[in-house]
């Protein structure tokens, strides 16, 4: 009977102490939805290769994403904690009612690609060419390339070229084939398409300069719910901690690369490697400052204005919450 009460009495407390030693821990617990071809697997993996995660007292489980509607999609249904995307989509949600927010992640972004022998020099040239855009008609790299455009011609482009929509494999393929004269690609494939000898003739970010957006606007973000953002902030800042970190090492340590070569699809090409990892370093957000965001408001107000409510949605400001005024780096 002694023995009998010893063990419930064991048992007991263990149970009430198990509480107390998950709190003493400070372990927290996020789902990051990771689209499964996007380059944002390198910096999580880079997070996971040198544990960071658990330097921050973070546990991550990583859920593969189809695509970015299908994290869309799962953010919404609370499948996942955190998802990438778009400054334009969580504003759209919050002018719907649907409370997320997010930090920035990555400034790069695509660009305006033609062949090494063409006889396309600016953009006035592309008056009566067929252009290949990765996307539809309402992306927004191509509303901008329209606005800019417009602002050097005083013409729309949309009536001077032919426009090519498809995705991004293909727009490098009827590039390479000679099947278009341009390409406007995102920056990833666009990098591989100038290690295949393409040329970039204009980046959407020069577009945004020469268009008065005061700086390269932070286009993507680590998006979560506002109830996201009350319920677990110690652990959505651990990560952001955890994510910076990783971006420290990826934009100044080479070796930090080595490991991703296969993940970033650049196995036995050290050329295409090297285009990849320099190109992604240009993007990489080192700071985060919600009160300056001047950038992302410029950036909406010309894609509302070129763009329309087919881009934007129903209303042409950046809601006050699209950035998280939680964190600061």
């Amino acid at each position: 009977m002694r023995l009998i009460k010893r063990l419930m009495t064991a048992a007991i407390t263990l149970l009430l102490a198990t509480p107390a030693l998950a709190q003493i821990s400070g372990t927290d617990a996020l789902v990051v939805g990771v689209q499964e071809s996007g380059t944002v697997q390198w910096e999580i993996e880079t997070i996971i290769a040198h544990g960071l995660a658990s330097k921050h007292g973070l546990e991550l489980q990583i859920r593969p994403l189809a695509d970015s509607r299908a994290g869309q999609i799962a953010l919404q249904a609370g499948a996942v904690d955190l998802i990438l995307s778009d400054f334009v989509w969580v504003t759209i949600q919050r002018n719907q009612g649907n409370k997320v927010t997010m930090v920035p992640h990555s400034l790069a972004v695509g660009g305006v690609m033609v062949s090494a022998d063409s006889d396309i020099a600016s953009v006035k040239d592309l008056k009566g060419k067929t252009i290949a855009v990765a996307g539809g008609p309402v992306d927004k790299s191509w509303v901008t390339l329209q606005a800019y455009y417009n602002s050097v011609t005083g013409d729309n482009l949309i009536d001077d070229a032919t426009a090519n929509y498809g995705a991004p494999p293909l727009v490098n393929e009827l590039l390479a084939s000679g099947g278009v004269d341009a390409a406007l690609n995102f920056w990833h494939w666009n990098a591989r398409a100038k290690a295949a000898g393409a040329v970039e003739l204009i980046s959407v970010a020069e577009m945004f300069e020469a268009l008065g957006v005061s700086e390269q606007p932070p286009l993507l973000g680590w998006t979560f719910t506002d109830e996201t953002a009350t319920d677990k902030s110690r652990a959505i800042t651990k990560f952001l901690d955890a994510s910076f970190e990783a971006k420290q090492l990826l934009l100044s340590d080479d070796n930090a690369w080595t490991p991703l070569q296969t993940l970033m699809g650049a196995a036995g090409d050290d050329a295409l490697f090297a285009q990849l990892r320099d190109d992604y370093r240009l993007g990489i957000v080192t700071s985060y400052n919600p009160d300056q965001m001047g950038a992302a408001r410029e950036a909406f107000a010309l894609m509302a204005e070129y763009g329309g409510s087919e881009l934007v949605g129903d209303k042409d400001r950046l809601d006050a919450g699209t950035f998280w005024r939680g964190y600061r780096k």
